[in-house]
């Protein structure tokens, strides 16, 4: 199983991303999947999860409101949609696998600067 990211990138404060996240899993559509992020110095966290179906999405206090988390089972990718993006979301994207074989993604660098 593989998991590639993609669209991170440099945004000022307010702005939006959607960052992408690819799957090489035959049974992705069976993988509750998850969004994390690492900020330079700090320990890597939670942002987001997605049921296998999409009927349950979960979201760490910090993002709720302003992200997204999203599927495409047909497509075998999994996204988030981030609005309104504040300095302190500043951080290395990781999409993660979180069933067996749990998988992490190699990260995206999202840089929030004015």
């Amino acid at each position: 199983v593989q998991l590639a990211e993609s669209g991170g990138g440099l945004v000022r404060p307010g702005g939006s991303l959607r960052l992408s996240c690819a799957a090489s899993d035959s049974m992705f559509d069976t993988s509750p999947m998850s969004w994390h992020r690492q900020a330079p110095g700090k320990e890597r966290e939670m942002v987001a999860q997605i049921s296998s179906r999409s009927s349950t999405t979960k979201y760490a206090d910090s993002v709720k409101g302003r992200f997204t988390i999203s599927r495409d089972n047909a497509g075998k990718t999994v996204y988030l949609q981030m609005n309104s993006l504040k300095f302190e979301d500043t951080a290395v994207y990781y999409c993660k696998k979180d069933n067996y074989p749990k998988t992490w993604g190699q990260g995206t660098q999202v840089t929030v600067s004015s």
